[in-house]
């Protein structure tokens, strides 16, 4: 099947190379030239050089194809849904932007009505973490659940610098999930809580004590979904301890504010110089391990799913847990196992049995353990 993955960077890079593994026709297009074609020259795919910015230019692209996966900045994300609507190409992208998810919600009964599967969130968290987290409640006993709570950290091996921190993606993606309001369910009722809030210390055998705290878009649709069915939901994200705190004072002292602001003759807004900033001076390239961690407390008894992945020469172990199950589901899109047409994030769109059986050989899998609450030490 015809696969066009938008974006040639280590995530776009990680899709192109899995989806040709499992045997699809690739177009690898990117703004970059260079970079799209050493993509494609390195997985035997096509490039493409494209601005996703020129509707025109992306409608022609992806119409030549049956699936799109876009690994592009979240703020194109509505329109390439609506491009691949209008092409009748089904679409997948990393999502993490409520805003953009539910502009692109919006789209859900033409989507239903043509065939099309449009599926943001498909990555890490939101994507792989909230499947996990959608199987724990289609599996939970009848009657309330007292939680489900998921935590993730995508995490330098060795810590480096008072932050603890390596620049795993997008610095401007970094500061989105730590900006913006965090949906959680609070009683059982929809609420949000601010970014870099709700700290906690976190036990993880040969990484811990790490720390964990509220940020955006990791809990995707659920919070609308479950309300009234699950009592505490939230996403969490793990890091060394330290560096929330020093985001959360970042936070408190308005250097998310991307008013442009003039100082010193220069004008600009704060988060341009954080991002900026933050792009310099960060490290790269150092071996990573991504951490998941759902758990289900219901009736005394804490359910946890957990992931541990490492880089594997090729590809982090970021880009791994992100590309992968996107292309997982893409292909399976492809094979006609999975069709649910409309609008849907990633777990509304596949199921766990669906989808782990496809990451097996990526070497991604699930442990699975249960016990009393206060004895598992989940969190």
């Amino acid at each position: 099947m015809a696969i066009l993955v938008l974006g040639a960077g280590i995530v776009g890079s990680a899709c192109a190379w899995d989806l040709r593994r499992r045997g699809h026709d690739v177009t690898v297009a990117d703004v970059d030239r260079e970079a799209v074609d050493r993509v494609a020259d390195a997985y035997g795919a096509t490039s493409a050089a494209i601005d996703a910015s020129s509707s025109a230019d992306l409608a022609e692209l992806v119409s030549a194809h049956d699936i799109v996966v876009s690994a592009i900045p979240y703020r194109h994300g509505y329109t390439v849904a609506s491009v691949a609507l209008a092409a009748g190409t089904h679409h997948l992208d990393f999502g993490g932007n409520p805003a953009v998810v539910a502009a692109q919600r919006r789209l859900h009964d033409e989507a239903e009505a043509n065939g099309v599967m449009i599926v943001p969130d498909c990555g890490l968290a939101p994507g792989l973490a909230n499947v996990l987290a959608e199987d724990l409640i289609a599996t939970a006993d009848e009657g309330p659940i007292d939680s489900i709570q998921i935590q993730v950290g995508a995490l330098p091996r060795e810590p480096v610098g008072a932050l603890g921190y390596q620049l795993a993606f997008s610095p401007a993606g970094l500061i989105n999930e730590y900006a913006e309001p965090c949906e959680v369910l609070v009683d059982g009722r929809y609420a949000t809580v601010e970014p870099l809030s709700a700290f906690e210390e976190v036990a993880w055998p040969g990484w811990g004590p790490l720390e964990a705290f509220a940020t955006s878009g990791g809990t995707s649709t659920m919070c609308h979904s479950h309300e009234g069915r699950v009592r505490s939901l939230s996403y969490k994200t793990l890091r060394y301890p330290g560096h929330g705190h020093i985001f959360r004072a970042l936070f408190e002292m308005g250097m998310f504010d991307d008013t442009p602001h003039r100082a010193g003759g220069i004008e600009g807004s704060p988060r341009s110089v954080l991002i900026g900033s933050l792009d310099r001076t960060l490290p790269r390239d150092a071996p990573d391990v991504v951490l998941v961690r759902v758990w289900r407390d219901q009736a005394g008894v804490r359910t946890v799913y957990e992931i541990e992945d490492g880089a594997d020469g090729e590809f982090s172990a970021l880009a791994r847990t992100t590309a992968f199950p996107a292309t997982a589901l893409a292909h399976l899109i492809a094979e006609g196992t999975v069709s649910r047409p409309g609008v849907r994030s990633m777990h509304d769109a596949v199921t766990r049995s669906e989808l782990m059986p496809m990451l097996a050989g990526n070497g991604i899998a699930v442990d699975a353990t249960a016990g009393p609450v206060a004895e598992t030490g989940a969190a």
